[in-house]
């Protein structure tokens, strides 16, 4: 989808429409959602601190986000992805991946498939939606990406590899500020450059990463669409309106956590054995501490004691304060290692704003 928080914002109060809008906690910790094109403009973009947005964009108009709006139209897109085949997988409530090769409305050609859903989804919420059509989840989302808004790329096989020679390194899916930087500075600023490095150097350079971006410049990615995941973690984090260092405002911000964790295991039905702590310092400084029980962690009267355990092996005071605090429980019951890496905390931001006088 197309901005899509702040579109849905603009849709439904049209007082907003043609205006630079983010939506974001307008407060002093606050992160930009999602920026309308408008704001894009002025270099406001999602992930963003709101005060930085709005010292470079002063007429900048912070809407609070209305998370169950954005749901309801997700829902209302993800039906009619339904239509045409049950392979869908989600990564974010504005974007999917679809396998429509053996797809229910037996149409030949996919960007014909792209072309109809988003007709559709234009004339069922109101919205505009970008899509990348390929053979594969890397060129495909690459794609998606190409002509916002209202966009529809597709990427031939027999032009693939021309279209990522000439990607800036930036583009390619994995590749965020810190590794673009440390590509640059390894002489990689294009796919074409990437593709000219060893499998043996990539790895050295970026671990198991180094795999990825090797297959990625050659056009390779064997990732099926997968529409149902196992889940194997639940977690949430908040991020305070100031820091804190008191040992009593650390202890109430701790209860906290704790009683969204629990919110959250039982609206998934999650169970699992290993409590992990999260902390980032005012410095962004972040350590991690876990701790596996025999049995699985479902209560308040299991989980925090031992969240107090965690914390008190946490070295924090007036010099470094506290910016953020996550809880999060892994492994679930089906797991026979407690080792199992995959089974690490997905962190997930709080919907609802933290503020403290």
């Amino acid at each position: 989808m197309d901005q899509f928080f702040a579109a849905v914002e603009q849709r439904d109060n049209p007082g907003l429409r043609g205006l630079p809008v983010a939506v974001g906690h307008d407060g002093q910790r606050g992160v930009v959602s999602t920026a309308s094109y408008e704001a894009r403009r002025y270099g406001v973009h999602s992930a963003q601190s709101i005060q930085v947005a709005k010292r470079l964009c002063p007429q900048l108009v912070i809407v609070e986000p209305h998370f169950h709006k954005y749901k309801e139209v997700s829902m209302q897109i993800r039906a009619i992805m339904s239509d045409y085949t049950d392979l869908i997988e989600p990564l974010s409530l504005d974007e999917a991946f679809l396998d429509v090769t053996n797809n229910k409305k037996g149409i030949e050609m996919a960007v014909d498939i792209a072309r109809e859903i988003k007709q559709r989804i234009v004339d069922t919420t109101g919205l505009t939606a970008s899509a990348g059509v390929s053979y594969c989840k890397f060129l495909a989302k690459v794609a998606s990406d190409w002509r916002k808004p209202d966009g529809l790329t597709v990427v031939h096989p027999d032009r693939a590899q021309s279209f990522i020679d000439q990607l800036h390194v930036n583009r390619i899916w994995g590749v965020g500020q810190k590794t673009a930087e440390h590509m640059h500075r390894m002489g990689i600023f294009t796919g074409a450059d990437l593709r000219r490095v060893s499998l043996e150097h990539l790895v050295h350079e970026f671990g198991k990463m180094g795999r990825v971006f090797y297959d990625f410049a050659r056009g390779i990615d064997n990732r099926p669409v997968i529409s149902e995941w196992e889940r194997k973690s639940v977690s949430c984090e908040q991020t305070f309106e100031t820091d804190i260092f008191v040992p009593d405002d650390v202890e109430a911000r701790l209860l906290d956590t704790v009683d969204e964790l629990l919110r959250r295991l039982s609206k998934s039905g999650f169970e699992g054995r290993t409590l992990t702590l999260k902390i980032k310092f005012s410095d962004f400084r972040q350590v991690t501490r876990s701790i596996t029980a025999a049995n699985v962690l479902l209560t308040k009267e299991k989980i925090l004691p031992l969240a107090r355990q965690l914390l008190r092996d946490i070295d924090y005071g007036h010099s470094h304060p506290i910016r953020l605090m996550g809880l999060g429980i892994s492994h679930s019951s089906s797991d026979l290692s407690a080792d199992n890496p995959d089974s690490a905390p997905q962190w997930i931001q709080l919907e609802i704003p933290f503020v403290y006088d």
